[in-house]
């Protein structure tokens, strides 16, 4: 972890003048980071930062950019420094963005990504990645030493980068779930970017569009239309008994033999009341003649085929028995 001491300590120096800039509130207000101007303005010269440095008493994160404290820096550390480092006008973006909102299911990337004016000649270095843009979000959010965008434009960005149509399921999914934003914000970003890079964000959104709320689930839904037996299913729909009582809605319906599908992920079972709900939501959907086919998100991903002859099977034998199911949509 970085050590710092409560207040920075400010070397001397040879050359020490009258300070322009008080360097403890200035290490107090940018994270214990400053940059080499502003250091030379607090009364510092270039030797004294170098002694600092070479004494392992600070460190060197970017070219000009120093830190009060050693050992790795934190994301909050990384996001001020990129923030100093980067033009006016600086918007951090993509999965920096995502991590800072506090998305759980991110793809590894250290980077933090940042929109600048599309008129800016800074280049990208060290874990600091810069995006040339002439459409700058209008919905970003100053936040203390930066610039955060909105978790559309953050998800467009991130999934621009990705190669993996898995990967961008899952922000998409988790941003929209956790209602972090919605699918009328997605598409304007999709609009906006037109065609460049938006292939797997398209298919992400549309599959949340029509129901799947989790990359799982957009897995066997994807899946599930390849079946040549199987009808259409409908995702996270509501359900009403005959008698107009609302039931649980399961994560997949079938209408025509009354199955319902349900995505089971260890970390929502972790704990024993989300297991009661399930068991609970199980046995209302059964009493009305239901029934409910469990899946772990593994089982999707790895034995695909399995899990379709599973569904398509039930279907079958419950189509051939006439099964009569007291369910509907809503």
């Amino acid at each position: 972890m970085p050590t710092c001491s409560p207040m920075a300590r400010v070397p001397r120096t040879h050359h020490a003048t009258t300070p322009k800039i008080d360097l403890d509130a200035l290490f107090r207000a940018q994270r214990g980071i400053a940059t080499r101007r502003q250091l030379l303005r607090a009364g510092l010269d270039d030797e004294a930062i170098r002694r600092e440095v070479h004494g392992n008493r600070w460190q060197r994160l970017l070219p000009g950019l120093f830190a009060s404290f050693t050992g790795p820096p934190t994301d909050e550390h990384r996001r001020v420094a990129a923030a100093i480092y980067a033009p006016v006008g600086a918007q951090i973006t993509g999965v920096a963005a995502l991590r800072w909102y506090g998305f759980r299911h991110l793809p590894d990337d250290d980077r933090i990504h940042l929109l600048i004016p599309h008129t800016s000649r800074r280049t990208s270095r060290g874990f600091v990645l810069f995006q040339r843009t002439d459409r700058l979000d209008s919905a970003a959010k100053r936040q203390g030493p930066y610039t955060v965008c909105s978790v559309a434009r953050a998800v467009a960005d991130a999934a621009r980068q990705l190669n993996d149509l898995r990967a961008v399921r899952a922000l998409v999914a988790e941003a929209v779930q956790r209602r972090f934003t919605d699918v009328p914000s997605l598409r304007r970003e999709l609009d906006a970017a037109q065609t460049h890079r938006t292939r797997l964000l398209r298919v992400a959104v549309n599959e949340v569009d029509q129901g799947v709320r989790s990359a799982p689930e957009a897995e066997l839904a994807a899946d599930l239309k390849t079946s040549s037996i199987l009808p259409t299913v409908q995702w996270n729909p509501t359900l009403v008994a005959d008698d107009g009582s609302e039931l649980p809605g399961p994560d997949g319906w079938i209408q025509e033999s009354g199955i319902a599908l349900e995505v089971d992920s260890r970390e929502y079972h972790l704990n024993p009341e989300d297991w009661r709900r399930t068991i609970d939501r199980h046995n209302r959907l059964a009493a009305h003649g239901a029934l409910v086919l469990h899946f772990t998100p593994s089982e999707i991903r790895r034995n695909r085929a399995r899990v379709r002859r599973i569904i398509e099977t039930a279907h079958l034998e419950r189509i051939s028995s006439g099964v009569k199911v007291s369910i509907r949509v809503a």
